[in-house]
Order: structure tokens, then sequence, then C-alpha cells
């Protein structure tokens, strides 16, 4: 008999001993870790979504965190610079343990964290990355950018279809962008509706990441003398390239193209009225024709904070996706109840979530099932008060046609800001 209690006396111990362990571990925080881009070309977008996954995270704690655990933001300044990216996931997965990873921000940075995400079997939830999944083909990759199923074409579809509406039609069109990933994924998809829609390509070539000085460029273009010039560029490049077009005259019937930038409150204060008929793609606009449900009052709070921390004061372009990302995930670790990579992956393919950017679905191979890449038309802007980019017409959506507001202004004139 006192043997038979010291065997219950011991498995209630141990089943004690299992109940605080599992009590510690629901104590632990719930780590989410990530490069952002905080210094550098891609600081503006890397900040905005930083404050946006702190708003995110203020809110989630408050609820009581997620499976009964405080979240816990994680993150190292990737500098925009891809040879910084491997080093800070490595860390992150080995030294700090954490639980779920986020990509950075854009193209460049989630490429160079592919390696790592695969080798270790982890989710990546990518943020604003241009077809990084196409060579990889990583079944645990998902894509928070609305490029649809054929990234790599989309991105300039909408200036391309616009350009082939023009009467008379355009025939010539120059094509240019930095020799790094994103521009040359995006150049590659320039060029194949250049061809299917029989625009001749007078001038492709590929500038160096270093350029600083963009008037040579622009001046071999101008002599190219296109009727369509498509630009796909980084911030850095993207004000460049437009003061070099005004500085050289240059003059076309359709001018602009994937300008990553544009669509930051610092660039467009800084460019004012040089923005005026330059046509570019866009995720939001704040157009009756996208007025998702919650997405203002979500960019209303954002803008408070914003303000004080001199971040991107308008919020239309990265934090309504990056909230909608962190909706994503919320709702994937509460219906799974863990933090299973596999599990989370299946229930990340299956389900067809309700953010603040709308209903979305991943398809195969982690982009969007259905493309939403808007494109826009900037016009009226005079001085440079961030303001009137809140209001409607400022930036007029064009394609497609489910969110067009407005028609397209033909004509990019230098003499006339």
């Amino acid at each position: 008999m006192k043997h038979l209690m010291r065997i219950a006396n011991g498995l209630a111990a141990l089943l004690g001993g299992l109940m605080w362990l599992t009590s510690a571990q629901a104590q632990q925080p719930m780590k989410l870790g990530f490069g952002m881009a905080l210094t550098g070309g891609l600081a503006g977008g890397g900040k905005a979504a930083l404050l946006t996954y702190q708003i995110w995270q203020e809110e989630i704690n408050a609820r009581g965190g997620l499976l009964g655990r405080k979240v816990e933001l994680v993150y190292y300044d990737d500098q925009s610079s891809p040879a910084t990216v491997p080093g800070i996931y490595s860390k992150l997965l080995d030294i700090d343990k954490v639980d779920i990873v986020l990509s950075g921000y854009g193209t460049v940075p989630v490429a160079a964290a592919m390696p790592v995400i695969i080798g270790r079997k982890k989710n990546f939830l990518a943020f604003f990355a241009l077809a990084a999944n196409e060579q990889f083909k990583y079944d645990r990759y998902f894509q928070m950018q609305p490029s649809g199923p054929e990234p790599q074409e989309e991105f300039s579809k909408g200036f391309f279809e616009l350009a082939a509406t023009i009467n008379p039609k355009p025939k010539t069109v120059a094509i240019v962008g930095a020799d790094q990933e994103f521009a040359v994924i995006a150049m590659n998809g320039a060029r194949a509706h250049a061809k299917r829609l029989g625009f001749d390509v007078v001038y492709d070539k590929a500038y160096p990441p270093s350029t600083i000085d963009f008037a040579p460029v622009v001046r071999a273009i101008k002599a190219a003398n296109p009727d369509l010039f498509y630009m796909a560029t980084y911030p850095p490049d993207s004000s460049g390239m437009i003061r070099a077009i005004y500085e050289s005259g240059l003059q076309a019937k359709l001018v602009g193209g994937s300008m990553v930038g544009l669509q930051f409150a610092a660039l467009k204060s800084q460019l004012g009225p040089l923005l005026n008929n330059i046509v570019c793609y866009d995720y939001y606009a704040p157009e009756p024709t996208m007025k998702f449900p919650g997405v203002d009052a979500f960019l209303e709070k954002y803008r408070v904070r914003a303000a004080k921390e001199g971040v991107d004061v308008l919020g239309l372009y990265i934090p309504p996706y990056a909230y909608a990302q962190m909706q994503i995930l919320e709702d994937a670790l509460k219906a799974v109840g863990s933090t299973d990579d596999a599990k989370l992956a299946e229930y990340l393919h299956k389900t067809t979530f309700k953010t603040i950017i709308g209903d979305l679905k991943f398809g195969e191979r982690g982009e969007w099932q259905a493309p939403r890449v808007i494109t826009v038309q900037y016009r009226g802007i005079v001085g440079n008060d961030v303001n009137q980019f809140l209001k409607t017409g400022v930036q007029t959506i064009l394609y497609p046609a489910q969110f067009k507001s407005g028609d397209l202004i033909v004509g990019f004139d230098t003499a006339k800001k």
C-alpha cells in the first residue's frame, strides 16, 4: 500500500511540475521577430511599418495577448541593406528564439532572408516584396502585397494598359531602373507588356544601385524621344529621376511606372507640383472607391501617433497593409491554437481573411489569389502642403475598373508644373 502511495505521490508531483512548466511557458511573451529598414533608402516605409506593428501590439496586449501570452516585438535595423539580413534572421532564431518571423520591408531584404527562413522551415509573412518567392517556391511563404499570382507583370500592368488606350496609340517606350532585384523584376514585367501591346522599346538600361546623379540617364532617354517613359525605382531614385526629368525638359505622353517612394508623405511634400500628371502604381488611395470597413478608423489612430513620432504622417501606403498583416496573424494563431509552423501554413493557405483593406486569400505561391494593384495619376497639386494628398482627386485612380475614380490625363510637360 505504501509503495502505491509513493507512486501516486510521485505522479502527482510530476503532474504538478508539468502544470507549472506549462503555466510558466504560457507566461512567457510570444516573440515576433523581424529585421526592418530604420535607416537607409527604405527607412520611410520601414518606420511606418514598425509603428503600425507597435500600435497593433498595444491593442492585442490590452486584450490579453495571443494564446494567453503577451506579444513582444524583437527587431533590428537592416539598414536597407541585404548584406545585413541573413545575420539578423539567424540571430532572431538562434539567440532570441522568436516564435514567429516577419519580413522587413521591400523585395531586396525579403529575398536575402529567404535562404535562412527556408533552412529553418519557418513560416514567413513577407511584406511588400515583388515576386520574391518565384525562384524559391517555398510553401510557407505568404506575401502582404496585392500583386496577385503573376506579380512580375502585375506591377506594371496598369501603366501599359492605360498607355494602350491613348489615341493615337503611342509607338515607343523607354524602360529604366536600378540593377537590383526589385527593379530587375519590375522591368522584366514592363518588357513583357511592351511586347504584348506592340510598343517599340527604344531605351532599355539598368543603372548601378549606387547612382546619385540621374541627369545623364534622363538625357540619354530624352535623346531617344520615347512616347512612354516607364521607371522601376526605389525612393531615392524616384526623387532623383523626377528632378532630373524637370531639369532636362523631357516630355512624353505618359511618364511614371513602378516608382516606390511617391506613396510616402515625405516625398509627396518634397516634390509637390513636380508630381502632377505622373502615373504610378499604388495600393491604397483616399478615393471613394476604396472605402473598406475599418481603414479610416485605423488611419485616424495611426496619424495621431505618426505626427508625434515623426513617421509618415499620411499612412496611405504601408500602414493599412501592415495592420492587415497583423490581423491575419492574429486570426491564424487563434484558429490554430499554437505557433506550430506546419499548422499555421495550412490555415493560411486555405482561409479567406477579412481585414481593413478588404477580403483576401493567399494563392499557391503565397501571393494574393486575386491582384489589386491600383494605378493613380497625381493632379491638381499646388505647393508642398502634405494634407492636400488626403483630398479626393489628388491621387485619381485610373486602373483597375473596379476602383476607378477618374480618367487619364494624357501628356507630361515639364513646362507645366
